[in-house]
């Protein structure tokens, strides 16, 4: 049976947990490069839990910039089976106020500029992307939300944009008369990769700002999105304690994630190369090794 391991996906204001003295910081290496920094291992209630931030320690990666596949690949070596991915947002709604926390449960991806499968030579594969979500997951981030008392919304859409650069006025208002709940530049391709990796992923967004759409409220520039994230970081680091604590409790043995490979590769073992299948060894070796 397979040991459930957990990895953390910092995003903005969120490059490392100094609160964990158990650390060991792992360097590794990737058939699509090197991922985003050293991985942090740490061990806290004599679990074992990776660290990985998306854009560097110190914010030197540009969202479209980031090696979304050397990260995945990285952590799968690790044997890690949950992601929990943590990012800034944009609030297109109303309710959804600066500091509140959504547990997204569907995106749209908007990018262009990005390596967004591992299958793109030789071996062809299609994996569903319905419900792009863990369940259980979303279970763990919940019951350690409640627990800090933190405010927040379960269920939204999250609209993913390329970036670097805000929206346009213009595409606020699109985006809001499409009922999406937040914006922001780093779950795509990430969800879809760790996908194809037999990895379950749940997203808590943290809310930053009202992007530019708010009449009341200023235009969404840096400095005002730093002042929300040093709170916002706290609250997350604490909501990690209570996860790493608790997300066991909430696997969902029915989870079709981790098999979701039976299914997706469609190509003739035939024309499956043996570099290609190498290449793919970490993340569908489960699948494309089997005799």
């Amino acid at each position: 049976m397979t040991k459930n391991k957990l990895a953390i996906i910092g995003g903005s204001g969120l490059y490392d947990v100094e609160e964990f003295t158990n650390r060991k910081f792992i360097k590794l290496d990737t058939p699509w490069g090197k991922p985003s920094d050293d991985i942090l291992r740490i061990t806290y209630n004599d679990k074992e839990v990776f660290f990985l931030p998306r854009h560097g320690k110190g914010h030197f990666i540009s969202p479209s910039k980031i090696n979304f596949r050397a990260n995945i690949d990285a952590l799968k070596q690790l044997g890690v089976t949950d992601i929990i991915s943590i990012s800034a947002v944009g609030s297109l709604k109303e309710e959804l106020a600066p500091g509140t926390f959504v547990l997204v449960d569907q995106f749209i991806d908007r990018t262009f500029a990005r390596n967004k499968t591992f299958f793109d030579e030789d071996i062809v594969a299609h994996v569903s992307m319905a419900h792009p979500v863990s369940e259980g997951l979303m279970n763990a981030c919940e019951e350690s939300i409640k627990k800090e008392k933190i405010k927040y919304q379960r269920g939204g859409t999250y609209i993913v944009m390329e970036g670097p650069q805000f929206s346009t006025l213009a595409e606020s208002n699109l985006y809001r008369s499409w009922k999406i709940d937040v914006i922001g530049m780093t779950n795509m391709p990430e969800a879809k990769l760790a996908r194809e990796a037999e990895i379950k992923y749940a997203s808590v967004s943290m809310v930053t700002d009202y992007d530019c759409w708010h009449p009341n409220h200023d235009n969404v520039d840096v400095q005002s999105v730093i002042k929300v994230l040093l709170s916002n970081a706290q609250k997350a680091k604490n909501m990690i304690k209570n996860i790493i604590d608790n997300f066991e409790d909430h696997i969902d043995p029915k989870d079709p994630t981790p098999n979701c490979l039976d299914v997706a590769i469609i190509t003739d073992p035939k024309k499956r190369s043996k570099k290609t299948i190498n290449k793919l060894k970490t993340v569908a070796g489960r699948v494309l090794l089997k005799k």
